[in-house]
């Protein structure tokens, strides 16, 4: 690939589109931030892109690897492709060039990048733009990995990236601990509800060794990602909260990622002896595939109570939302064959009136 080494900068945005680069819509009209934050923000995003695009590998983003390959990750025009943006333009946003990237663009690269929700806010935020769908769901979750969760029922298992967010998860996981769903995604993160959440802490058995074990770990991990705002954020949030995590922070310890027997007191079944192993869907740093093992049979009937449990309470939730849409239409149906009747009385006393 040759990239353009012109000084002129086009001020407009190409939108996703399969040719070189050439610009095609016209930028945005607004405001201007201050020349020197702008700058700034487009560094932070050229850099940002270049740091996605060579942690994911061909085989993830459905490529061939090829020989010959030298460039870690992706190439830049394999990142163009995937995105169908052009690949000078794509070469001129990771240049850091004076252009501007229309939301669309941002959410073509977002999937090509197999950004997670955390990641995909920050791309939007450093670009400068609102994002059209906050709540896409992580291209890393594939639906084939949605059904696999699904098909793992009753083993408890989840998708994990490696902050600790939980990208996606099954009906017994979104259970096991506490009710996930009834969080607001930026608290679904292992590590945050281990050190906030008083539900999520009464199901930890042995909390104090876990406590220390996820602090370490996220020490561990985060050397690969110090300079990262999401990163960042999250140990700010932490040490805001939390005095006990302040405390075992500041002891530096370092932990390694792998998985071990734990147990868990779950609040609708009781005691539970899991093996938690981790699977990694990609390179290490990537997201993984979290499983719940029951260790013994009275733990694996204990999940499947769990299940159990929630089965019926999607049954009697589904009878309960079937009944109130029945009740809605009979109650429809009256006031339509009310108002009827009320027409027709108006129109026949109408007519006795010109009589």
């Amino acid at each position: 690939m040759t990239a353009m080494t012109t000084d002129a900068a086009p001020t407009r945005d190409p939108g996703p589109a399969t040719g070189s680069g050439t610009a095609t819509g016209p930028a945005a009209a607004g405001p201007a931030p201050a020349a020197g934050a702008t700058d700034i923000r487009r560094h932070e995003l050229a850099a940002f892109l270049r740091s996605r695009r060579e942690r994911i590998s061909p085989e993830q983003a459905g490529l061939p690897r090829g020989r010959r390959r030298r460039t870690p990750g992706l190439r830049r025009e394999e990142v163009a492709q995937l995105s169908a943006v052009g690949v000078t333009w794509y070469t001129w946003i990771e240049q850091a060039r004076p252009i501007q990237v229309s939301p669309q663009v941002l959410d073509a690269l977002a999937g090509a990048l197999l950004l997670d929700p955390t990641e995909r806010a920050h791309l939007f935020a450093l670009a400068g733009q609102g994002d059209p769908h906050p709540e896409t769901p992580c291209p890393a979750v594939t639906p084939a990995l949605r059904a696999l969760l699904d098909q793992l029922e009753p083993v408890p298992a989840a998708v994990q990236n490696s902050r600790y967010d939980f990208l996606a998860y099954n009906r017994t996981f979104g259970r096991l601990f506490r009710d996930l769903d009834a969080l607001p995604r930026a608290d679904r993160n292992s590590i945050w509800l281990a050190f906030t959440d008083t539900e999520f802490r009464a199901a930890v058995a042995d909390l104090p060794e876990v406590l220390t074990s996820l602090a370490g770990k996220l020490r561990a991990a985060m050397a690969e990602h110090l300079a990262e705002p999401a990163w960042k954020e999250l140990l700010h949030r932490l040490r805001t909260a939390s005095p006990e995590f302040r405390e075992i922070w500041a002891r530096h310890d370092v932990v390694d990622q792998s998985g071990r027997l734990k147990t868990i007191r779950n609040a609708h079944v009781g005691l539970l002896r899991l093996e938690h192993t981790n699977l990694y869907l990609g390179p290490a740093a990537g997201p993984k595939l979290v499983t719940y093992v029951p260790a013994d049979a009275q733990s694996r009937a204990g999940v499947e109570r769990l299940q159990a449990l929630i089965l019926a309470e999607e049954a009697r939730t589904a009878e309960q939302e079937a009944a109130a849409q029945e009740t809605a239409a009979r109650e429809a149906a009256v006031k339509e064959t009310a108002a009827k009747e009320a027409a027709a009385g108006a129109q026949g006393e109408g007519v006795l009136a010109g009589a």
